[in-house]
């Protein structure tokens, strides 16, 4: 597995442009499956996640048209049903967390859908419920094999219909709607995710054909039609990229502007650094994060405790709180950090806690967080990357160290960010990839 090299310690200054958001291009690949004309998607970024989505779907039948660098086009006019069947897919299923976007768009357009418990991060249990009962509402069937792994849903007819969902899941509500958006009658989804991957999969859909209503919104209103059609669709800069290069920025910059920022989308990310008192200013469509030799964390206006937490959209992206949470190890104050979503995304501040953070793991979900105030370097060590969010979160921590650090398996951090050392090394950074 390979590994970085980084020697901290060097400012970041210039310009970095954010990729296309991983999370939509995973949902929007799939709903390719809905029709067999030509969907165009723009701005993909090139991360493995992504890679392994379109070879799955390049496995299954579909069509793949490469037309520049983050252009392609794909076609799902001959796919092969039979492969979903096979050993090959279902475990091609269980390492790739996207894997479970399939289940909507197959069983609505071709009325069946197989796949593996899907993989990705281990960050705690991540239910697959909400896609199931949902998908059962519409009149799928599904069953567990046990022996292998898999998950078989049926359906001969999809009828809308109104359902109330159990948690605001954003796959769950992405299955959902590729589902009903073929399913005879209206369906009504209440407490419907809504962040923005669900309203560009909404848009893209409603594009090719479909009626869907209450976008940006928890209550969702989907009228069936009998099929879709072709359509072009270009992926929204990546909004968890753009809050970790600001984290980055805070920490280790010394001017660094983030460049094509739409604004409109990155909801609490802007405001809930700076109630760490990093500065972050806004032109045009870029977003300037000066060098600041001191932040300061805010109090709340009773002047108790800062926490900061994580919740559904509009709420603030669980993604970002590893960031957020290395930011604040050298802001001065203390604040509290509240992961409320994912039982296993903190077990990473042991690490910190080695390089010197002043850290107190409450439990799996509440950290206390005493900043140095910059008066204190972290120390390098050596590192290895748990999840996506938990890597880049320890790549910044490294790169503001005092010392070379190692961090493995940054197959993680792959996963999500794209060339991640050339772009930062652009900045000023000194990172090496290393077998």
């Amino acid at each position: 597995m390979p590994s970085f090299i980084i020697e901290g310690g060097r400012p970041l200054r210039g310009e970095i442009k954010p990729q296309g958001a991983k999370n939509e291009a995973l949902q929007v690949l799939c709903a390719t499956l809905l029709t067999d004309e030509p969907v165009r998607i723009k701005n993909l970024p090139d991360i493995s996640d992504v890679r392994n989505q379109i070879k799955l779907l390049s496995d299954i039948g579909v069509k793949v048209k490469r037309n520049a660098p983050g252009d392609m086009t794909f076609r799902a006019d001959e796919v092969n049903l039979d492969y979903l069947r096979t050993d090959d897919f279902i475990k091609r299923c269980g390492s790739i967390r996207g894997s479970v976007l399939f289940l909507g768009p197959l069983v609505a357009r071709y009325g069946r859908a197989m796949v593996a418990k899907p993989g990705g991060d281990q960050i705690g249990r991540r239910r697959l419920d909400t896609h199931f009962l949902g998908l059962s509402r519409l009149g799928a069937s599904f069953s567990y094999d046990a022996e292998r792994g898999i998950f078989d849903i049926r359906a001969k007819a999809l009828k809308g219909c109104y359902m109330l969902l159990n948690e605001a899941s954003v796959t769950g509500t992405a299955n959902i709607v590729m589902a009903a958006v073929l399913a005879k009658g209206t369906t009504t989804i209440y407490n419907a995710a809504c962040e923005p991957y669900v309203q560009q999969l909404c848009h893209l859909l409603n594009s090719m054909g479909a009626n869907i209503s209450g976008i940006a919104s928890n209550l969702l209103t989907i009228v069936g039609v009998k099929s879709l059609h072709g359509a072009t669709h270009t992926v929204l800069p990546d909004m968890i990229e753009i809050g970790s290069f600001i984290g980055m920025a805070a920490l280790c910059g010394e001017g660094v502007r983030i460049k094509g920022v739409d604004m409109r989308q990155l909801g609490l990310i802007p405001d809930t650094f700076r109630r760490l008192g990093v500065r972050v200013d806004c032109e045009g469509r870029d977003i300037v994060v000066p060098g600041q030799e001191h932040y300061e964390i805010e109090s709340f206006l009773d002047r108790s405790f800062m926490t900061l937490s994580d919740a559904p959209w509009p709420g603030f992206t669980p993604d970002l709180l590893s960031v957020l949470l290395v930011v604040s190890t050298q802001a001065k104050g203390s604040v509290l950090i509240h992961q409320k979503m994912f039982e296993s995304r903190l077990f990473f501040v042991d690490k910190l806690i080695d390089m010197g953070a002043q850290i107190i793991l409450c439990d799996p979900h509440r950290a206390v967080v005493v900043g140095h105030d910059k008066q204190m370097r972290l120390r390098a060590g050596r590192m290895t990357s748990p999840d996506i969010r938990a890597g880049i979160a320890l790549l910044i921590a490294a790169l503001s160290a005092d010392g070379v650090s190692r961090i493995d398996n940054i197959g993680q951090i792959d996963r999500g960010y794209q060339d991640i050392e050339g772009r930062l090394n652009a900045l000023g950074a000194n990172i090496k990839r290393v077998d």
